[in-house]
């Protein structure tokens, strides 16, 4: 375990799962948290995070992307070695597959997401 402790930003913009948070501190981050991409992309800046997670939210809407998660990998390109952990739903999984095919991320996780998963994932990032 790290002196300091690794920054960990957890971007919920829908939520509907259970709150991690003290999960995340027992395995030793330190937690910043945000509901929306736009602060996401300040705090990035501000905390240069060892972890980031956040949500694949398919918005169809979108001309040239697929979700706001691509807004969070582009500011963190350059900022911070950010490990990106990814929750997302398995009937996206079409649409996360296109989405990985373009970015690449640390992990991803499908809904409902499996606590002791989450916890191993979160120990690899810390050694990796």
């Amino acid at each position: 375990m790290p002196d300091s402790k690794a920054i960990l930003l957890a971007i919920t913009e829908l939520g509907g799962y259970p709150d991690f948070t003290s999960l995340y501190k027992q395995q030793g981050y330190e937690v910043v948290k945000t509901d929306s991409v736009r602060k996401a992309v300040k705090l990035i800046r501000q905390y240069k995070p060892a972890v980031i997670i956040a949500e694949f939210n398919f918005q169809s809407d979108f001309r040239d992307r697929t979700s706001s998660l691509e807004t969070v990998l582009s500011s963190a390109q350059g900022v911070s070695d950010s490990k990106m952990i990814v929750f997302y739903e398995p009937e996206c999984q079409h649409q996360y597959a296109r989405f990985l095919e373009r970015f690449s991320v640390f992990s991803s996780i499908p809904f409902p997401v499996d606590e002791k998963d989450l916890q191993c994932v979160l120990r690899q990032a810390l050694v990796e």
